[in-house]
Formats: C-alpha cells, sequence, structure tokens
C-alpha cells in the first residue's frame, strides 16, 4: 500500500528528483513578437479547441475556468501525453496545455476522471490517482491502487477520501483514504461497468453504470441504500446539485437525464456524441460535457 498524503503536504520527489527536473505550468495563449515582447492574446481574438480525447471536465470557481483533462494519443502508442487545458465559459481556450506544457517532473498518461477538493487537482490514470496544485499545477504526488487496471471515474469526499471506479473486471469501487491506504468499497453487483462516481450532499457515494442506467447511491460503510435510473443507459457523468437532483450523462447514447429527488428521471438533451463525464459551472449556471474523441466539449445552459 502507498503511504502519500492526499493533500498539499507531499514531496514531489516522488514524480522524479526535484533537483534535476522542474515542472512549469502552461501560459494563457500568446506569442512572443517580432521585438521579443511576450505578448497575450489580444481581446478581440478567441480560439476553440485545444482538445486530445476530452474525458471529463471539472470546474474551478476561483478562476471562473473549466479544466479538461486530455488522454492525448493511446498509451500504448505514446506515454505520458496526457495533459490537462484551461477552458473560458463561453467554451474559448485560455491555456491550451496548463498542465502537460512540458513533462519536467510529470507523469500523466490518459486522465480520465477528474474531481476538485480543497485546492487539490484529482485525477485518475490508469491504475493510479494523482493529485496537482489546484493553483500551480504542480504535481503532489500519487497512489498507485493495486489490482486496478482501468480506474474511471472519480469523486471526493470534504476529508479527502477518494472513490474511484474501476471500469473492467474486476468492476469495483477502491476507496483511497487522505493517508494513502487503498481498500475495495464494492465489488460486483448493482456496479455493471461502473463509471461516474461522485460524492452527494450527505456524504454518500454515487455511482453510474455503463452497463445499465442504475445510479447508486452507497452509504460511506459501502451499504446500498438507494437506486434510481437514469432515461438510458451507458453512462458516464454524474453531476449532484445542492438540492440532490442529479443530473447523469450517456456516453453510449448521447442523453442527458435529469432525476429531481423522488422522481422519475426526465431527458432534457438528446444527441450529444460521447457525452463523456461532464462538470456543473457554478458560476454560469450550465453543464460542460466533454465528447471524447470528437474533441470538444458540450456545454448545456440550466433553468
Amino acid at each position: 500500500m502507498n503511504k502519500l498524503m492526499l493533500t498539499g503536504l507531499i514531496s514531489l520527489a516522488i514524480c522524479g528528483s526535484t533537483q534535476a527536473q522542474t515542472f512549469k505550468a502552461g501560459e494563457p495563449l500568446g506569442t512572443i513578437n517580432e521585438a521579443g515582447v511576450a505578448t497575450p492574446m489580444s481581446s478581440n481574438v478567441k480560439v476553440y479547441g485545444s482538445f486530445r480525447t476530452a474525458e471529463s471536465c471539472t470546474f474551478d470557481p476561483e478562476r471562473n475556468l473549466i479544466l479538461a483533462m486530455n488522454n492525448g494519443i493511446s498509451p500504448t502508442l505514446e506515454e505520458n501525453d496526457g495533459y490537462v487545458s484551461l477552458i473560458n465559459p463561453d467554451g474559448s481556450v485560455h491555456t491550451s496545455k496548463w498542465i502537460g506544457a512540458t513533462r519536467d517532473g510529470l507523469m500523466l498518461n490518459q486522465p480520465l476522471g477528474s474531481a476538485i477538493n480543497n485546492g487539490v487537482l484529482y485525477a485518475v490514470d490508469l491504475d493510479s490517482v494523482r493529485m496537482f496544485d489546484l493553483a500551480t499545477g504542480e504535481p503532489m504526488g500519487s497512489v498507485e491502487v493495486e489490482g486496478a487496471n482501468l480506474l474511471n471515474g472519480i469523486g471526493v469526499a470534504p476529508d479527502g477520501t477518494v472513490y474511484a471506479s474501476n471500469t473492467r473486471a474486476p468492476e469495483r469501487i477502491y476507496k483511497i483514504t487522505p493517508s494513502g491506504q487503498t481498500s475495495i468499497f464494492a465489488e460486483g453487483a448493482p456496479l455493471a461497468a461502473p463509471n461516474g462516481v461522485a460524492v452527494d450532499n450527505q456524504g454518500n457515494i454515487v455511482v453510474v453504470n455503463v452497463g445499465d442506467n442504475a445510479v447508486v447511491t452507497f452509504s460511506p460503510s459501502g451499504e446500498v441504500i438507494k437506486t434510481e435510473h437514469a432515461a438510458e443507459g451507458g453512462n458516464d457523468g454524474v453531476v449532484i446539485m445542492a438540492d440532490d437532483t442529479k443530473y447523469v450523462s450517456s456516453v453510449r447514447f448521447g442523453s442527458v437525464s435529469r432525476i429531481r429527488p423522488g422522481q422519475a428521471a426526465e431527458v432534457i438533451a438528446t444527441g450529444i456524441p460521447s457525452a463523456a463525464s461532464m462538470c456543473y459551472d457554478s458560476v454560469q449556471n450550465q453543464l460542460v460535457i466533454p465528447m471524447n474523441s470528437n474533441n470538444a466539449l458540450a456545454f448545456i445552459p440550466l433553468d
């Protein structure tokens, strides 16, 4: 078991020798002009894109920016080329490669699910959970999860406890404590290719499946306490609002379901190709949905 603190106190030495390597985050879009002066992009220009297989996003309300996880090329072809983009709330690009501008001191192969908690960006990466300083992008350590082969979704409790789904067999939810201890939180039915994970307002763990349309709520002790259903199966993303309304995105069928407490699911959007692990932009009141190999983000304003 790894013994790494999941707070900002982890030594950067676990990502490589900090004496030999210096991590550098990417800068907002700009150029060096003919006079050799660094020049930011003028305000009358907007750029869209910068994605390479965008799988998940999370929202930083302090900076009013969307953090988009990019897989890069398949790790069987190119290792350690995942990156994180900073995106403005209108979908235009702030920083094309924020984490991943250089590879010095950085290991990020294929980031899938992501979450923010207490100034830390968490990302699942194949068989590991990686942490980054939310303000600087600097790596803060990682925990390798023994037995995992495709960590996919991630939810983080207020105390820093991580819950991560393993979508391939063995179909599991792993629990990683703030001290880095890993354990199996849930395994087998009702999990059916578990994907998206979120922690609700009561501290319960909510999981959506790719294999069916179940939206399963576990207590912190691992007991199933509620099962709801999205309008369609093949689900990836789950967002939980302050009033306990859930939004669920179907990566297979392209719909977004809204599940109000005690009510049946209703479809609020359709036809979104590869609607992956979405996030909620609490400032603009909108859902943001990465579209995987379509290399794009979809935006859904909420009422």
